[in-house]
């Protein structure tokens, strides 16, 4: 197993560090090139392992904790003023088995704050949040750096001191008044335990939420969640046709730009939702009527297909000009139904939505039960596909399969990325792309061009460039799930795919975890392979040297002259028309050798060679991966 070095506690939001040991070589076998690091068993895993909070495996253990907070909060929304003002009141159960005797809320609005650290432009200073009252278990807290009780605000963070420590097995409850400008994007968010620098995305446990937003009359409102109350917030004729779409399997068309969603007379409306299991919660406001130009499209999604309705509600909210848009429900439908059967678990929440943003992204950010994506206007429809699919994959990982991005973004955006190939795939299986293909030459061309390359293992917001983050984390992360599923075999990568899933749903995996269970469903140790492409920025490049037609058969001459190591995956077409595959083990390279010699039995002599025909493995030079006579 690969084991890494954790905190004893080994609680879910806790930092991941690797040691490692020098691998070894036999005398008779002299080191002819740099070998990947063993990773050894640690005192603090073993321990970890032992108080059975997690298993070696890579599976949650036993005694697996994770704190859950419950949500109820009332904001109002100021289009004219840009402003939004609330109160929040939190109740955080400690799971634990360890005093909190400080507690930490993410004030993201803060990235937009004057003076704040971040890693690149806000592009709006709107001041941040303005935190004008905390309060713990009905008790007024005072602002200060260093007194208990007392709270102070340290970047994106709010620190609340409570009078005492939360005990193991209790609630502590605290309620906060807050106002802030609304930036080009507004949203509200949970817990996290590091600072949002504006590079990866959003951390936070999974909870319950009760929430509620006033808005002015005639403005539109949808959010992570059930709407609980359309009757006093929706006109007859929208929820007549919004409950028309939720029981039809084709898309039915809600609202038409200059049509009112709202009911007349009042001067303001107030929204009341209800989420359940999520990280965070958003809405997006939409003003309706004469002056409104927006689509609301919905239907519902079979999840499962197989006989037994399992549906969840999709919606899709555009505007006229991203003509695209017209089929993401569509898209909608099909992402959701793919990706509950190529995970192994089903999307789990009673609705899912997309919102047009007009160019304000370059292609979209996910939220738990919605996703705000760009309009796609002068692309191909098959790129506007190719976003959901990418974001709705986020709803596994890491909206239900809480990963942390601010450290391991190649854990939820590699995902993503590798899953939104295979959505791809499977909705267009005629087409000439090849998003795996793609992603390597992505990851190999970015090296290739600049020289320099960061490891995917390095934490998000500590890469020199943002270029690194994105392909480290994006093309290449992706690649290596690709690389892995050759490896192992399309069988063993589903299994441990989808028991990752599983296994770390509502839960917060690390990558040990994930390397570990990964492992498991192989059988083997996989250390040469997390150290060489996930540690390091080791490349691949494997080649023919020669090939030759003999009385004993097809002997065979190999090169590798890169630094990283993978099997030698052999497909030979043999002059009687018969093919023939063999697999070198990665073993023969890990004894240091640079070049190996192979004969292989054939019933005719070899018409054509390859090394790795189906392209799974980031080789950076192909051109010599083929032989013909």
């Amino acid at each position: 197993m690969t084991c890494y070095r954790l905190p004893a506690a080994l609680a879910a939001l806790l930092l991941l560090a690797a040691p490692f040991a020098q691998g070894q070589t036999t005398a008779d076998e002299p080191v002819r090139r740099p070998l990947p690091e063993r990773n050894v068993l640690t005192e603090p895993y073993q321990r970890a392992v032992e108080q059975g909070t997690r298993a070696a495996d890579g599976r949650p253990g036993p005694n697996h904790w994770v704190n859950r907070p419950t949500y109820d909060i009332d904001m109002r929304l100021l289009p004219e003023e840009r402003r939004v003002e609330g109160t929040a009141r939190i109740d955080y159960q400690n799971n634990s088995p360890d005093s909190l005797g400080i507690l930490v809320l993410a004030l993201l609005q803060n990235h937009h704050k004057e003076k704040v650290h971040r890693l690149f432009d806000a592009h709006t200073l709107t001041g941040g949040m303005d935190i004008e009252r905390v309060a713990v278990n009905g008790r007024e807290l005072e602002r200060n750096e260093s007194a208990r009780p007392a709270y102070r605000i340290d970047s994106t963070q709010l620190v609340v001191r409570p009078p005492s420590a939360v005990p193991p097995g209790q609630q502590v409850e605290l309620e906060i008044d807050y106002r802030y400008r609304i930036p080009k994007v507004g949203v509200l968010h949970g817990w996290m335990a590091e600072r949002f620098l504006g590079n990866a995305e959003f951390y936070s446990d999974h909870g319950d939420y009760t929430y509620s937003v006033t808005v002015p009359a005639g403005w539109l409102l949808h959010g992570t969640g059930v709407l609980q109350n359309p009757e006093a917030v929706l006109g007859e004729d929208v929820r007549r046709r919004r409950q028309e779409a939720y029981q039809s399997d084709e898309p039915v068309r809600v609202l038409q730009p200059g049509q009112r969603a709202t009911p007349a007379g009042a001067d303001s409306l107030t929204y009341e939702f209800r989420a359940e299991d999520v990280r965070d919660i958003v809405f997006s406001a939409m003003k309706t009527g004469d002056a409104g130009d927006w689509n609301w499209e919905a239907a519902r999604a079979d999840l499962s297909q197989d006989g037994p309705t399992d549906y969840t509600r999709v919606n899709a909210f555009w505007r006229d000009g991203a003509s695209l848009w017209d089929e993401e429900v569509s898209y909608m439908q099909d992402g959701l139904r793919f990706l509950s059967d190529f995970t192994g678990l089903e999307y789990p929440w009673p609705q899912m939505s997309a919102v047009e943003v007009g160019s304000l992204l370059g292609g979209g950010v996910e939220f738990p039960m919605m996703t705000a994506l760009s309009d796609y206007r002068d692309a191909e429809p098959q790129a506007l596909y190719g976003v959901t699919a990418h974001e709705l994959t986020h709803m596994w990982v890491p909206m239900t399969i809480s990963t942390n991005e601010r450290r391991f973004g190649w854990m939820d955006e590699g995902i993503a990325t590798f899953s939104e190939g295979e959505a791809f795939k499977n909705r267009y299986p005629e087409s000439d792309r090849q998003p795996h293909v793609r992603n390597q030459r992505g990851y190999v061309r970015a090296r290739t061009r600049t020289g320099i390359e960061a490891p995917i293992m390095r934490w998000s917001d500590y890469h020199d460039r943002e270029v690194d983050y994105s392909v480290a984390s994006y093309p290449k992360a992706a690649a290596m799930l690709f690389a892995l599923r050759g490896l192992l075999g399309e069988d063993a990568f589903t299994d441990a795919w989808q028991g990752f899933m599983n296994a770390w749903a509502y839960k917060h995996p690390l990558p040990g975890d994930f390397f570990n269970l990964f492992e498991d469903a192989h059988g083997e140790e996989l250390d040469w392979f997390w150290d060489a492409f996930y540690h390091q920025t080791w490349t691949l490049d494997q080649g023919l040297t020669s090939v030759e037609n003999t009385a004993e058969g097809v002997r065979l001459r190999i090169e590798d002259r890169g630094r990283a190591m993978m099997p030698v995956d052999l497909t030979m077409t043999l002059e009687n028309g018969e093919t023939v595959e063999r697999r070198l083990p990665v073993d023969l390279w890990l004894r240091g050798a640079r070049e190996i010699t192979r004969t292989i039995e054939t019933e005719a002599p070899a018409e054509r060679v390859v090394i790795d025909a189906d392209r799974y493995y980031p080789d950076t030079d192909r051109s010599n991966n083929v032989w013909e006579r």
